[in-house]
């Protein structure tokens, strides 16, 4: 007898394990597959229909489930603000995959993270649903909010704010916006309708512009030269360089000009400093062609050029190219040819002058927690590198005065903060119905605000040249000042 029950036990354990085995491989093992097998309907529903974990700001939802008892589907999700937010949250649909922080945080938010595992094998047993988790944003959400309203009704423009020390991103918005609320809906053929009529107007759906677009940044570009030169040795902020109206090209019949009728007319040698401060075109192009593309493409790719990004979203690689004439170097130098760089690059390469010069990888994610509300992930504060050293950085910073004191940024001069900041203007050679220049205006810059150090970036694309230096200065001016503020 005490045979057959020993037998008996056994046999029991080992169904016990041969269970607890196929459960852990179906949970790990098979999930995705079986999760996207076409005909796994009742997936379909469970997944898009769960209760997803929160995307929170300061404590306060901007992306959450709710009840929908009216539906197919237990949960509907909700964003709040969502013109303000919807860049970064993204939107999550029946139709397609999620986008945003809604794509990248997927495992954590539907509640599929490896550190959510347990919690998967409980509710297996309970029967309870698994419960996804909350996911914090470093955004300070009257900083987004005032640069959401700086932006300019009407425009393609970005507005990035970072902590120097840090990285953690404190506003990040562009416009124009749209509101995901309308493609979370549960109706296909709405969505549908819904996403043409939001592509037609222009809304950005798949991608904040601020780290998804890439364009020409002009003479913001010019820190890179600088901080090539300065590396250098061969050139300092107080030795004087030629400043020709027009400089000649290798092979070239298009020669690289200052801004016409602009201040750099009115010397033929000037120092650095000055150089600088209006942005002239030439010395630039001159001292590209001199140092040589591989010094110019060193510098671009320690700050970060040429290679990719997550935030945890994915940033677009911005670009440096490769096996350059003198030519097309010259062009490079002052942010043209085939140069393209997202708005966060920028703002990265003032970070890194404010920080010392040592840059610190950009996030959007302070924590994320349980259900339980215990931590599941709290990311560092992470070094991406050292571009230059930190006398560079200092000389760098001092140069970065001379533009708001007396040059191209004289109107961003605030009685609040001491700003540092660089100009851009990339004209490609478009014009409106008027005749007037369309460009890409730029500026990008940092300040102490309290106890940090931010950096700010402007950008506006396809804009008249009046319009889109105007808006830039007095938008920096706006979000430092706003900073401050806080």
């Amino acid at each position: 007898m005490n045979n057959a029950i020993r037998h008996t036990w056994v046999f029991s354990v080992g169904l016990f394990l041969v269970l607890f085995a196929a459960l852990s491989v179906i949970q790990v093992g098979v999930t995705d597959q079986l999760e996207a097998h076409p005909q796994n309907v009742r997936e379909l529903y469970q997944d898009r229909g769960a209760s997803r974990g929160a995307i929170t700001v300061d404590g306060t939802a901007i992306a959450d489930s709710v009840p929908s008892p009216d539906t197919p589907f237990d949960y509907q999700r909700v964003y709040r603000d969502s013109e303000l937010y919807s860049g970064l949250t993204g939107f999550y649909s029946i139709v397609e995959q999620p986008t945003g922080l809604e794509s990248a945080m997927n495992e954590y938010l539907s509640g599929k993270s490896d550190s959510q595992f347990f919690d998967r094998i409980t509710s297996l047993f309970t029967g309870d649903t698994t419960e996804g988790a909350q996911v914090e944003l470093t955004v300070d959400p009257e900083l987004q909010r005032l640069a959401h309203d700086t932006i300019a009704d009407g425009t393609q423009g970005s507005i990035v704010v970072t902590d120097v020390e840090t990285g953690e991103v404190k506003a990040m918005t562009s416009k124009p916006s749209f509101d995901a609320n309308q493609l979370a809906t549960h109706s296909s053929s709405q969505f549908v309708s819904t996403k043409e009529e939001l592509q037609n107007q222009g809304a950005p759906i798949y991608g904040d512009p601020a780290i998804k677009d890439r364009f020409f940044p002009g003479s913001t570009f010019k820190l890179i030269d600088t901080a090539a030169m300065l590396e250098s040795g061969d050139y300092a902020a107080d030795e004087e360089l030629e400043v020709p109206d027009e400089l000649d090209l290798p092979n070239s019949n298009t020669p690289i000009s200052n801004f016409g009728g602009g201040i750099c007319a009115q010397r033929d040698e000037a120092e650095l400093s000055w150089i600088f401060a209006q942005s002239c075109n030439t010395p630039f192009a001159a001292a590209a062609m001199d140092l040589g593309e591989d010094e110019i493409r060193s510098t671009a790719e320690a700050f970060g050029f040429n290679e990719g990004l997550q935030i945890p979203m994915t940033v677009t690689e911005s670009v440096f190219p490769e096996d350059l004439t003198q030519a097309s170097l010259a062009q490079s130098a002052i942010g043209g040819f085939e140069v393209q760089a997202t708005p966060l690059q920028m703002n990265m390469v003032a970070a890194a002058i404010a920080n010392d010069g040592t840059m610190m990888k950009p996030n959007l994610v302070e924590s994320v927690r349980g259900p339980d509300l215990q931590v599941l992930e709290q990311p560092e504060p992470e070094e991406l590198g050292e571009p230059i050293s930190s006398s560079t950085a200092e000389e760098l910073s001092e140069l970065m005065k001379g533009p708001i004191e007396s040059g191209t940024a004289i109107g961003a001069q605030s009685d609040v903060v001491d700003i540092h900041a660089k100009t851009g203007t990339a004209d490609f050679g478009e014009t409106n119905e008027n005749g007037d220049p369309i460009v890409n205006s730029w500026i990008t810059g940092f300040a102490d605000v309290g106890d940090s150090t931010y950096a700010v970036t402007v950008a506006y694309q396809d804009i008249p040249y009046e319009d889109g230096h105007a808006l830039t200065v007095s938008n920096l001016k706006t979000m430092f000042e706003g900073a401050v503020d806080q």
